[in-house]
């Protein structure tokens, strides 16, 4: 498995949501089962079934989660290039046909926010713009057809 690249709030952001889920939600299903149990007859019990199911898709979510903070790694601003666009780039876009400008940064799957003005390296966009140089054109093929995007700017913050 390949590492995947985060900003610091990225990977903190997931480590907390980690925490949620081993110290809130696991105790909290664990009582539901417990709950259920002392019910009686667990062939026909709804809330057993349900609880259990529940504890089994939060175990395979936690251990997702464990294997993606186990392979994150921070990216270090300092040292990237911004002659080229990559991961955490801030990109200011030009669209060719309308003249309109918009800045994005690149992030991860997980960091994708548009609102924000981030938006993942996977989507069309993001791989469109990937490794091109202040000046070139990026031809990005969108639901509406294809658009041609100028890069004018790559920075870092």
């Amino acid at each position: 498995m390949g590492y995947s690249y985060y900003t610091k709030e990225g990977l903190d952001k997931l480590k907390a949501e980690l925490e949620q889920m081993k110290s809130v939600e696991r105790p909290k299903i664990s009582q539901q089962i417990a709950d259920a149990r002392d019910k009686g007859d667990l062939s026909e019990n709804a809330e057993y079934d349900a609880a259990k199911e529940a504890q089994g898709l939060l175990e395979m979510k936690i251990s997702k989660l464990e294997d993606t903070i186990a392979n994150a790694r921070i990216l270090d601003a300092s040292k990237m290039d911004t002659s080229k666009v990559m991961v955490l780039s801030k990109v200011t876009i030009k669209n060719s046909k309308t003249g309109a400008e918009m800045t994005y940064q690149l992030v991860s799957e997980s960091e994708a926010d548009l609102k924000a003005g981030k938006i993942s390296v996977n989507s069309p966009i993001g791989k469109g713009l990937v490794g091109k140089k202040k000046g070139e054109i990026a031809e990005i093929q969108t639901p509406s057809g294809k658009m041609a995007f100028e890069i004018t700017n790559i920075s870092l913050d």
